[in-house]
């Protein structure tokens, strides 16, 4: 990979790891119109820990008070609204992970068409429309329920299909639950701790069963980057959320899924 490649692939990742835009539709589309080879797992690896130090720098005050609580309950006290809040964050993890191990043969064949990135934009994208646009008054991701984050949880193994958007899914879950949106959103990135630990460690483990030439320098670059773009990603996401909701999002998704239908249809 030359430099433009490396900054290129580790900004888009980066930007739409977070956004409800879907990372791995870009990242499969970028390559595809730029006649760009593979990028190669280890550098898909070193994107995913740049954008896991974003998420964990962010929201570093918040994982430690969940960390504190979680002790402090397994020496016998009482379960607070933080450990709560990092039970459901675990919860919501396990079936996004039972059906990557179930349908990860179509998962990285068949569904990573442009046909199929481009239906799932157009089509969740129109239901997150749907579910900011009838939100009701919001609850904080303090006051989810055990039944919330199976649901949120259920939702996000949809993300497993290109183009969905695992934040973007997840938001939409939330909204639709009555979740408010700053409130779904950093519920969302919560989750994308435990998903993206688990996404990089079945990457390492394929690199590790199928060694490839690795360029430091560009995996390095490639993360700093990546981590960059995604913590001021998360930071004025949250921002933007609250004046201007989710419609932005819906009409880029749309746009781009007609596009990506015509061009390959």
């Amino acid at each position: 990979m030359d430099w433009l490649q490396v900054a290129i692939l580790a900004l888009v990742q980066g930007l739409t790891e977070f956004l409800p835009i879907s990372s791995s539709a870009h990242l499969v589309l970028v390559p595809v119109l730029t006649q760009w080879e593979d990028q190669g797992l280890a550098f898909d690896v070193a994107l995913h820990i740049g954008s896991l130090a974003a998420v964990v720098g962010y929201f570093r005050h918040d994982l430690l008070r969940m960390g504190q609580s979680l002790m402090s309950y397994a020496r016998g006290r009482g379960m607070d609204a933080d450990g709560r809040l990092a039970g459901w964050v675990m919860l919501a993890t396990f079936p996004v992970g039972l059906a990557a191990l179930i349908f990860k043969t179509p998962i990285e064949t068949v569904m990573r068409s442009p046909l199929v990135i481009g239906m799932s934009l157009i089509g969740f994208g129109l239901l997150l429309g749907y579910a900011d646009w009838k939100r009701r008054a919001g609850r904080s991701e303090y006051q989810l329920t055990l039944k919330d984050a199976l649901l949120i949880g259920g939702a996000q193994a949809l993300a497993l299909i290109p183009g969905t958007s695992r934040s973007g899914i997840t938001i939409t879950a939330a909204l639709l639950l009555g979740m408010s949106r700053e409130g779904a959103a950093r519920f969302s990135f919560l989750m994308s701790i435990p998903v993206i630990v688990l996404a990089g460690g079945l990457e390492i483990f394929g690199l590790i069963q199928d060694p490839e030439p690795i360029a430091v320098s560009a995996l390095l670059v490639g993360a700093v980057i990546s981590g960059i773009s995604a913590y001021v990603c998360i930071h004025y996401f949250l921002a933007f959320i609250k004046r201007i909701g989710m419609q932005p999002f819906v009409v880029y998704r749309v746009i781009l899924g007609l596009w990506l239908l015509w061009i390959f249809w």
